[in-house]
Parts: C-alpha cells; structure tokens; sequence
C-alpha cells in the first residue's frame, strides 16, 4: 500500500521527478476521488486525458493543502497556489505543522473546523485568518475542507481547497488570484 505521510516530505514537488511519478499520482487521485465521494461534487473540472498531478499543484486557480494523521499534523501537500498565498516553498510547507498556517487569533475556530471534519466527513463556507511566512495575515475564503479517505477505509489525513483570499489588511476588497 501506498503511504502518502511518510514519504511526502521528500524535496521534490508534485510531478518534479520521474521518481514520485506513481506517488504523484496516487495522491492526486486520492485528492480528487475522496472529495467527490464525499462531497458529491468534483473538486474541479477535468477533461479525459488531463495529468491530475499537474491540474491540482501547477494550473489550479484554487488553493489546495493536506496534512497528514499525526498527533500534531503536518502538511503533505500543497499546489503552487496554497505556496504562493503561504510564501512557503515546497520543502518548508511539507515540514509546517498545519496549525501553524493559523494566525493566533484563529486558532480556536480553525481547531473547530478540523474537528466538525473529523466528524462529519467534510464542511464547507469556511473563512479563516491564516498566516503568511512574512507574518502578512490573509483571509482564506470558500473553504471546503474533507477527510482523505481511499476506497478501502483508509485514512489519510484531511484536505482544503479555498476558492478565494485576500489581505487581512482590505476592508471590503475583492478577493485576490494569483
């Protein structure tokens, strides 16, 4: 069996090596096939034939993070967009435990969004206030967030996708792309 929390926190990002190929893969489809059995809905438009490692981490106009089971969980994943929002790398954010993309002020609602996940399957219409690698606060906004589980059972980790951000700083500001 495939472990994606283990060897994740290699220095090569999605679709960088011939190496992680069928790792790449693997997740990628692990990804797109949870949110979609427990969503009901795809996490985002895809055509036969699309390379789902590189619609999720190079072409994405969405953010996308995961982090792994563990006690104090850790960031598996995260597409180009999430590191530029973040200002991580891909070697430092697959090092970050994920509570600390939280701002100190939004701790508390964001350890009650995991745990109704943890629960229910999945919730979406979050906004939390996260934290940048400069200290920059942001808001993540159209959140969905859900509990990475394969076909057989198994656990993973959790995964969120957010549609829009912007600035803590703006008031009243449209949200910001990349």
């Amino acid at each position: 069996m495939t472990t994606f929390s283990d060897d994740r926190a290699a220095d090569a990002a999605p679709g960088a090596s011939e190496a992680t190929r069928d790792r790449d893969e693997a997740f990628a489809q692990l990804l797109l096939s949870s949110h979609e059995r427990l969503t009901g809905t795809p996490l985002c438009p895809s055509a036969p034939g699309d390379d789902p490692v590189h619609l999720l981490y190079g072409n994405a106009s969405f953010g996308l993070l995961a982090h792994d089971t563990g006690p104090d969980p850790v960031f598996v994943y995260a597409n180009r967009t999430a590191q530029r929002c973040f200002g991580y790398s891909w070697p430092e954010f697959v090092r970050l435990p994920s509570r600390l993309s939280a701002a100190a002020e939004g701790q508390d609602d964001r350890r009650e969004f995991v745990r109704s996940v943890t629960e229910r399957g999945y919730a979406s219409g979050y906004r939390g206030l996260r934290i940048a690698k400069s200290d920059r606060r942001f808001w993540i906004e159209d959140v969905t967030m859900w509990n990475l589980v394969d076909t057989d059972g198994t656990h993973h980790g959790q995964a969120a996708v957010f549609r829009a951000w912007r600035d803590a700083s703006e008031t009243g500001a449209a949200s910001l792309r990349l």
